[in-house]
Order: C-alpha cells, then sequence, then structure tokens
C-alpha cells in the first residue's frame, strides 16, 4: 500500500475511494475496505481509503482528547494488512471543516482522482451535517463522480462501531471488543521504572508507558494478556489501576504486567500487550498477605486460559 500526502496527490491514478477516521479499523471497516477493493477491482480502478492524519475534533476543539483504539501509525498497520492500494492521509484543518459536501466533493474528484466515492451508511461530511447520501449523489452527477452507500455489518442486531467496541473496553468486556475489532485489542508502550512494590510480593512487574497517550485503556482492573518481548511472546497478568491495597500510585493509573516465566532487565524496552481476557475488578484488600494469595490464584487462571506451564 502507498502513503500519499498533499505533495503526492497528483499521481494518484482514477480510484474508487472511501472516507473516514477508521479508528480501530474494525470488522465493520474491514467490511467496507472490502466493498471498494470489490467494485474498484471490477471497474479497473484503484482502491484508495482517505483518512485523516489527526482526528478532526482536535483541530476544531484543543482541550478535546480522543480516546483512540489506534492511534495514526497503527492505523496504517492495519491498513497495510488490507487489499487497498493508497492510503490518503488528509490534512484536516479548520478550513476543511468549512467546506460544503459539494466542495469537499470537487477536492476529492479533481485533486485525488476520486471516479467513485463509497459514503459509509452513517457517514456524514462537509458543514451542513443535515446532508445526506440523496445530496451527495445529487452533487456526484454535477461533479461526474459516482457515488455509493456502503451496507452496515450488523451482529446480532448491533451494527459494529467504534463507540460500541469503546464500550465493550470501558465496561471489561475485552472478548466482545475482540469479536468486533476481528484481532486482539493491544497497547504498545516502553517498560519505565515503578515502586518496584511487585518485586517484594513474588510478582516482579514491568511497568507501562503507553507510546500513544490518547490511546484508550480499558477498564480498571486485572487481565490475562500476551507480552511481546522482540520476536517472543510470553503470557502475562495485567493490572490497570492505582494498586490501591499498597498505596503504590494513589489515585493515579498505571499499567503494570507480570510476564510468567520471563527473567531478563527489560527497562526502556519496548512491548506490546494483547488483551485476551478480563478476570477481575481491582480490589483494596485487607492486607498484603490476602493480594499476594489473590495474586497467587490469578497466575493460576491466567495459565489455565493461555495454556501456560510452570
Amino acid at each position: 500500500m502507498k502513503i500519499v500526502t498533499g505533495s503526492t496527490a497528483a499521481n494518484l491514478p482514477a480510484c474508487v475511494a472511501t472516507i473516514g477516521c477508521f479508528d480501530g479499523v474494525h470488522r465493520g471497516h474491514q467490511y467496507l475496505i472490502e466493498q471498494v477493493h470489490n467494485i474498484a477491482k471490477a471497474g479497473g480502478l484503484a482502491s484508495c481509503l482517505i483518512t485523516f492524519a489527526s482526528h478532526p475534533r482536535q483541530v476544531l476543539d484543543t482541550d478535546y482528547r480522543p480516546r483512540l483504539l489506534t492511534c495514526l501509525s497503527q492505523k496504517i498497520e492495519c491498513f497495510e494488512h488490507s487489499p487497498i492500494e493508497y492510503c490518503v492521509l488528509l490534512p484536516f484543518t479548520k478550513e476543511l471543516s468549512l467546506l460544503s459536501a459539494r466542495e469537499f466533493m470537487r477536492i476529492l474528484h479533481e485533486m485525488y482522482n476520486v471516479q467513485t466515492l463509497f459514503v459509509g451508511y452513517d457517514h456524514h461530511f462537509g458543514h451542513n451535517q443535515g446532508e445526506g447520501f440523496e445530496e451527495y449523489c445529487q452533487y456526484g452527477k454535477e461533479l461526474g463522480m459516482r457515488m455509493m452507500q456502503s451496507r452496515a455489518l450488523v451482529e446480532d442486531g448491533t451494527s459494529i462501531s467504534s463507540t460500541l467496541i469503546r464500550s465493550c473496553l470501558l465496561a471489561g468486556d475485552i472478548k466482545k471488543a475482540n469479536a468486533y475489532l476481528g484481532y486482539s485489542y493491544y497497547l504498545s508502550g516502553r517498560v519505565v521504572d515503578g515502586k518496584k512494590v511487585g518485586r517484594t510480593l513474588g510478582f516482579p512487574t514491568a511497568n507501562i508507558q503507553p507510546l500513544c497517550a490518547e490511546k484508550l485503556l480499558p477498564a480498571t482492573g486485572v487481565y490475562a494478556v500476551y507480552v511481546y518481548i522482540g520476536k517472543e511472546r510470553y503470557a502475562g497478568m495485567l493490572n490497570i489501576g492505582s494498586c490501591p491495597t499498597v498505596n503504590e500510585n494513589g489515585q493515579s493509573v498505571s499499567v503494570e504486567v507480570h510476564i510468567l516465566n520471563f527473567q531478563g532487565d527489560i527497562y526502556q524496552e519496548l512491548i506490546k500487550i494483547e488483551f485476551v481476557e478480563y478476570l477481575r475488578p481491582e480490589v483494596k484488600f485487607e492486607s498484603v498477605e490476602k493480594l499476594t494469595w489473590q495474586l497467587r490464584q490469578d497466575k493460576e487462571v491466567v495459565k489455565n486460559l493461555l495454556h501456560q506451564k510452570g
């Protein structure tokens, strides 16, 4: 897949395109991408995704902090596993937000050589949010651009969306979130110094600083996870929270993982965490001894879930 910016837009061939934030690149997005690919292939055209280098709402409201399922680099990584040939990184500006739908479509047609525009079933663009697919079709006729509307991916009567997946993660429903994503939700981060309280309990942990500060953290609690260090994968049990029993973090939230069957110094290393299953909420125990007993139980659960020995 080729990444296209403003300076290389003139080189784009005639294409079938769709536009959106594509946060999470979940199965609903994948379904849309497959539709775009099939229409482009049938018409002998290139296939193209148009997305934004930054979240549009952040441009309009500098105080807004999105809770992303995928930061830009992760999103592009997901795109690279799709059959799409081109990805346009469109710079979102306040000036762009003031364009009408027709003006915006004209830019897509003339600057990015979009011959067919696939519109998401619930997607709107242009400053007039009251306009919809019927108006877009009229503008398309005027501009010489074909308009098509995608179908939603519906399971159990529910349309798969980024909003739905965020709600699952915030409820600790990792299994459902992963099912909607089509892959395991993950965090990438650097191992940083912590207070090393876990060592005194017999459960040393890696304290993780996420690379993307705007990426959504799932609900506080304990999780079964896979930990990737370089090319190696390990089982782990991860805690998101304030560690209330030992009062380690005050009110601040940390991400700490105990890696099973691992010994080594990984401070400042980059690691990746894949969430597999939510085990339990974070609890303030009456004593450190009771906390340690619970950690042993958690470890056994993780070993059984992830088929680990030792």
